[in-house]
C-alpha cells in the first residue's frame, strides 16, 4: 500500500485531518495515523519499534527513524491508518 495516497490520489494534511488522522511531526516526514482505521496488525511496531511503540506518549517519534526505513515500514500496513508526507516534496 501507498502511504502517500488514499484512493490513488496524493494526501494532504488537510484531508487526512479531515478524516481523523492525528498527526506526528518530525524534521522530514510526517506521519499520520487513524485509529479508526486501524486493524492493530503490528506491522508498524514489528517494522520499527524505535518509532511506533504503543507503551509510549506519543507512540509515534518519526525523527527516531530514517525517512525512507520510515516510509518502508507505513507503505506495509494493509489497513491504510498509516499515511505520511514527505517535507522535501518528493
Amino acid at each position: 500500500m501507498d502511504g502517500s495516497k488514499i484512493n490513488g490520489k496524493t494526501v494532504t494534511e488537510e484531508t487526512l485531518l479531515e478524516e481523523g488522522y492525528r498527526k506526528y511531526s518530525g524534521e522530514e516526514l510526517d506521519i499520520y495515523y487513524s485509529k479508526d482505521i486501524c486493524a492493530h496488525i503490528g506491522n508498524c511496531v514489528r517494522g520499527n519499534p524505535d518509532v511506533f511503540e504503543v507503551g509510549r506518549r506519543p507512540w509515534i517519534i518519526t525523527d527516531n527513524g530514517d525517512v525512507e526505513e520510515d516510509i518502508r515500514v507505513i507503505n506495509t500496513c494493509p489497513s491504510g491508518a498509516l499515511k505520511y508526507i514527505r517535507k522535501d516534496g518528493r
